[in-house]
C-alpha cells in the first residue's frame, strides 16, 4: 500500500528506526558496518573544521534530503549544504552541494543506479561521492558546466582525495583511519 509524503514525514519524526521514502514506498534502513561508521566519523571530523566560517554546514546520516516535489526522501551518510534556507529547515534539506554515500554490499547497486538518478535531479548538487569501506576507493561524480556527470576515481592507500565542491583535499589514509579491512570479510 502506497502512502503519501505527509504520512511518511509524520510517522518518521517519532519512528524508532529510520526509513527512506521513494514514490509512495517505504524502505527500512539497515544497520551499518564498523568500516562504514568509522569512515563516516572520519569524514565529519575532517570536513566540519574545513567548512567553519564558510556558511556551509555538514549534516550526517540522520538528516533527510528531499528530492523533487516529495518524490523521494533519503538519508545520505553525509551531506553539505551552503543554502541559508536549508539551515533553517529542521528535519529536511533540499539544496545539498555535496552528498556522500558509504557503500555496503546490499546497497551498492542502488546507490550507483536508482538513488543516483534521483540525486541528479537536485539542481544544487555538484558532487555525489561513493566510498567503499572495504578497500581504498572513493568515486566522485562531479557535475560539469554542461550539466553532465564526470567520474573522478581515487584509489589506493597513497591517493589524495578531492571534493571540489567544497574545495577540500585530504589523504586517502585520513578517510580510512582506523578502518579494519579484515572486518569487512566477517559476517558479524
Amino acid at each position: 500500500m502506497k502512502i503519501t509524503p505527509e504520512q511518511y514525514l509524520a510517522a518518521e519524526i517519532d519512528a524508532p528506526t529510520r526509513s527512506e521514502y521513494v514514490q509512495g514506498e517505504i524502505y527500512a534502513m539497515a544497520g551499518a558496518s564498523d568500516g562504514h561508521v568509522t569512515v563516516n566519523a572520519n569524514l565529519i571530523t575532517l570536513i566540519k573544521p574545513h567548512l567553519r566560517g564558510s556558511g556551509c554546514k555538514p549534516y550526517i546520516n540522520d538528516m533527510k534530503v528531499r528530492i523533487g516535489t516529495d518524490d523521494a526522501y533519503y538519508y545520505p551518510d553525509l551531506l553539505v549544504s551552503c543554502d541559508p534556507a536549508d539551515h533553517k529547515r529542521n528535519y529536511i534539506k533540499q539544496s545539498p552541494l555535496l552528498i556522500i554515500e558509504i557503500l555496503s554490499s546490499s546497497t551498492e547497486a542502488y546507490d550507483r543506479g536508482g538513488k543516483f538518478a534521483f540525486y541528479r535531479r537536485l539542481t544544487s548538487l555538484q558532487e555525489y561521492v561513493l566510498i567503499d569501506p572495504r578497500t581504498y576507493r572513493v568515486d566522485v561524480f562531479r557535475r560539469t558546466t554542461q550539466n553532465r556527470w564526470e567520474l573522478f576515481n581515487f584509489e589506493g592507500a597513497d591517493a589524495e582525495v578531492e571534493f571540489a565542491s567544497i574545495n577540500f583535499h585530504c589523504p586517502m589514509q585520513a578517510v580510512y583511519e582506523d578502518v579494519d579491512f579484515e572486518l569487512s570479510h566477517s559476517a558479524y
